[in-house]
């Protein structure tokens, strides 16, 4: 079970079924990482896909595997060069990748095995809420230029947020506002609309943004 498909003679029902497999675990794996979780339905496809795709390359360059892996790696990471991914759609592109390698060899049963295991682990600790507690967050808030930023928010975040640190300051609207950008963790329990009213009092009801980190530009 654990033997390469590919360690006889070359058959076509071989190839199809290693190409059957990458298909399939490529549809569970998009289904795993879905699981409580916002993905685009072009991100669902290319997991679906990149096991099957990555699977033909190394096949076809089972001589030269470090060529291969460096195919398949770039083209597998092209998504993050024009589009800010998270830690968790970088794993599951990597995982469809570790599929497509090894079912590219010929390892059936250990890809089902590989699955397993990465799904398992996927979903208990999503279930679980791993990390939740201590999730890192972007909070930018606009306030009007005669407003001294300096420590005015810190009597709110102390009792909110764990830590925070600010990051960034630049101007907005020809300089006639100020957006002050924070990298905060909120504490457990902590009520985020009370949070934001809180700073909307406190800047003159502007704009107030907490997002999930890495936020995108467009925010």
């Amino acid at each position: 079970m654990l033997n390469s498909v590919f360690t006889g003679n070359l058959t076509l029902m071989s190839i199809t079924v290693m190409a059957a497999t990458a298909v399939v675990l490529g549809i569970l794996n998009a289904q795993v990482f879905a699981f409580r979780s916002f993905q685009s339905r072009s991100f669902s496809l290319t997991l679906a896909l990149v096991p099957l795709i990555s699977s033909i390359i190394i096949f076809m360059v089972n001589d030269h595997l470090g060529v291969g892996v460096a195919v398949a790696g770039a083209f597998t990471l092209v998504r993050f060069r024009s589009v800010a991914g998270n830690g968790r759609e970088m794993i599951a592109i990597f995982a469809s990748m570790a599929l497509g390698m090894v079912l590219g060899m010929g390892y059936i049963g250990v890809a089902v095995i590989l699955f397993v295991i990465i799904a398992a682990l996927t979903l208990l600790l999503t279930a679980l809420h791993f990390g939740r507690g201590g999730e890192a967050r972007v909070l930018r808030i606009t306030i009007p230029e005669d407003l001294d930023y300096d420590g005015v928010f810190d009597e709110i975040l102390k009792k909110y947020v764990k830590h925070y640190e600010l990051d960034a300051v630049r101007t907005r609207n020809m300089g006639t506002l100020y957006e002050l950008t924070y990298h905060v963790a909120m504490k457990e329990g902590s009520l985020v609309k009370e949070f934001l009213d809180e700073i909307r009092v406190r800047n003159g009801n502007l704009n107030v943004v907490l997002a999930s980190y890495p936020d995108h530009e467009s925010l």
